[in-house]
C-alpha cells in the first residue's frame, strides 16, 4: 500500500467531512476513494470515520491519526522539495572563491546577494588567488571562482568579462598628488607596490609589460599583498601602488591613470560542463557586486592599442 497517498486521501476526506465532496476534490471515483479509506483502516487496525447519511466524522482514533499524518505529510513535502532542488542544482552547498583585494563591500554584497538568487542554497566562499583557484578548479575542490585574466582557461567555461581600470595610490604629499590623473610614464623612477607574482603570474607580467610600453620604468617593484605593510610603503612615500579605484586612507590619495592604459580583466569560471543553476546564480551575484562595489565595468575602457607578441593565453 502506498501509505503516503492513502494518508493524503484520508486527510482530504477529514477536511471535507464527506466522501463524495472529497472524491470530487481529488478527481477520483467515490467508490475507489471509499475503498482506499477502508483499506487504510484495515492496515492501521482502527476505524477512522463514523459514517452517517450526512457524511463522515472522525473517530477518536481518526483524530489521532490525522494529527500524526499532518506531520508525516509535511515532512514528505519538505523532503520532495529538497530532493527536487538538489536534482536541479538550486539547493546544496556551492564552493566558490574570490581573489584577494576585491574589497570588503564587494565580498559582502556577494555573501548577502547569493541567497536571494538561490533560495535554499549555501555558499562556501573563500579568498583565493587566481593561481590557487585554477589549481582547485582542476582538482574538483572548487565549483566556481572569480578569476583575473590572462590565465590558463582551456578546461574552463567563463562568465561575461568585466574590466577594472587601475589607478595610482600615493602619499598625499607626493608631487603627483595634485594632478587629477597621472600618466604611466610619470611613475618612472618610482618604486611600485604590486601583488606577489605567484598570485597571478600572467597578469603580473602583463601589468609590468604594459608599464614598459607606456614609458614607465620603475626603480623597484615590491611584491606585497594588500594590507598594512603595503599601505605603510605608500603612506611613507617610499612607493606608489597600482590599484583599482579605492577609498584612500588618511594621508594617501588615489588618482586614475591618463588614458586608462591598465585594466584588470575579471570573470567567473567553472569546470567545463558544470554550469548548474547555483553556478549561474553565483555568476550573476558576483557580476552585480563587482559592478556596484568594485568599480568594475561591463565594457573595456578605451586605451591605446599596441602590437603584442603571441601569447599562450586566449584572453
Amino acid at each position: 500500500m502506498d501509505l503516503l497517498r492513502h494518508l493524503r486521501y484520508f486527510r482530504t476526506v477529514a477536511e471535507e467531512g464527506h466522501v463524495g465532496r472529497a472524491a470530487e476534490r481529488l478527481r477520483v471515483a467515490q467508490p475507489s476513494l471509499s475503498q482506499r479509506i477502508q483499506r487504510l483502516e484495515r492496515e492501521l487496525g482502527v476505524r477512522l470515520f463514523d459514517r452517517n447519511s450526512r457524511g463522515v466524522a472522525l473517530t477518536p482514533a481518526g483524530r489521532v491519526v490525522l494529527a500524526e499524518a499532518a506531520e508525516l505529510l509535511a515532512a514528505a513535502d519538505r523532503l520532495g522539495a529538497a530532493v527536487a532542488g538538489l536534482r536541479g542544482g538550486v539547493t546544496g552547498a556551492i564552493r566558490a572563491a574570490v581573489p584577494p583585494d576585491l574589497g570588503g563591500a564587494a565580498v559582502a554584497a556577494i555573501l548577502t546577494g547569493f541567497p536571494d538568487r538561490s533560495p535554499g542554497g549555501a555558499l562556501e566562499l573563500r579568498e583565493l588567488t587566481t593561481a590557487g583557484q585554477l589549481r582547485e578548479l582542476a582538482a574538483g575542490t572548487l565549483d566556481v571562482g572569480v578569476l583575473r585574466h590572462p590565465c590558463a582557461v582551456a578546461d574552463l567555461e567563463l562568465g561575461p568579462m568585466s574590466y577594472q581600470p587601475l589607478g595610482v595610490l600615493l602619499a598625499a604629499g607626493n608631487a603627483l598628488a595634485d594632478s587629477t590623473e597621472i600618466g604611466l610614464a610619470d611613475l618612472t623612477g618610482c618604486e611600485l607596490v604590486l601583488f606577489p607574482r605567484e598570485f597571478a603570474p600572467a597578469l603580473y607580467d602583463e601589468t609590468l609589460t604594459a608599464c614598459a610600453r607606456h614609458g614607465c620604468t620603475p626603480a623597484a617593484v615590491h611584491d606585497v599583498p594588500a594590507g598594512d605593510f603595503a599601505r605603510a610603503l605608500v603612506l611613507s612615500g617610499a612607493a606608489v601602488a597600482l590599484l583599482p579605484a579605492t577609498a584612500p586612507e588618511p594621508g594617501t590619495v588615489w588618482r586614475p591613470l591618463a588614458g586608462t592604459p591598465l585594466a584588470w580583466r575579471t570573470s567567473t569560471a567553472w569546470p567545463r560542463g558544470a554550469d548548474g543553476p547555483a553556478v549561474r546564480a553565483f555568476t550573476e551575484t558576483a557580476q552585480d557586486a563587482l559592478r556596484r562595489h568594485a568599480g568594475v565595468l561591463a565594457e573595456r575602457p578605451g586605451r591605446p592599442l599596441f602590437p603584442r607578441p603571441a601569447s599562450e593565453f586566449p584572453l
